[in-house]
């Protein structure tokens, strides 16, 4: 009997594991052959170094996308998420957005060292993806947030940020007590 059961354990994990691999692997229908994450329409993204040296001249906060090629959720993130207008409108608005592929050698610089994507993306301690990084003008950690988020919750988190609630010690469950997605904001 705890051989069947076992058995009946091991299949059932096999079965769920290349279920999710089945999905993490399957392309977005714009980048259909493509290991990249679609790109979202309008989203203007910048390379590390120079995203960095964007938000120091503008004093405006940084969104850091941490992707990885292979990861279906990233793609989901790029092709729902990012491409909703308003979302599209806060961001350009209030941020200077960059990507980072989690698994390049692609060369950064933070904090006067030297890294590869890479390497920077677990100095954020990165381990998931996708994970969003925000860091303040000119490059300071601030929060990491892993995973996906549907569109309306991920709004609110960039107002969150973005409209300075973090930085004035408001906590986020306060934040959403007090705004909706409907809400105006600044």
């Amino acid at each position: 009997m705890r051989v069947r059961v076992k058995s009946i354990a091991l299949l059932v994990l096999a079965c769920l594991t290349l279920s999710i691999a089945a999905f993490s692997a399957r392309p977005s229908p714009a980048h259909a052959g493509s290991g990249a994450p679609a790109p979202a329409a309008g989203i203007a993204w910048r390379a590390w170094d120079r995203g960095i040296e964007e938000s120091r001249a503008t004093g405006r906060p940084v969104l850091v996308d941490v992707y990885t090629d292979w990861c279906g959720w990233c793609k989901r993130m790029k092709a729902e998420v990012y491409t909703k207008p308003e979302v599209r409108d806060y961001l350009e608005d209030h941020f200077v957005m960059i990507e980072l592929n989690a698994e390049s050698s692609d060369p950064a610089r933070y904090e006067g060292k030297a890294y590869t994507s890479r390497s920077l993306a677990a100095r954020f301690g990165v381990s998931g993806y996708p994970t969003t990084v925000f860091l303040r003008p000119g490059g300071d950690h601030l929060v990491s947030v892993p995973g996906y988020l549907e569109s309306a919750r991920f709004l609110q988190v960039l107002r969150y940020i973005g409209d300075g609630y973090m930085e004035k010690g408001v906590s986020f469950q306060d934040f959403t007590k007090q705004s909706s997605p409907a809400a105006p904001h600044r």
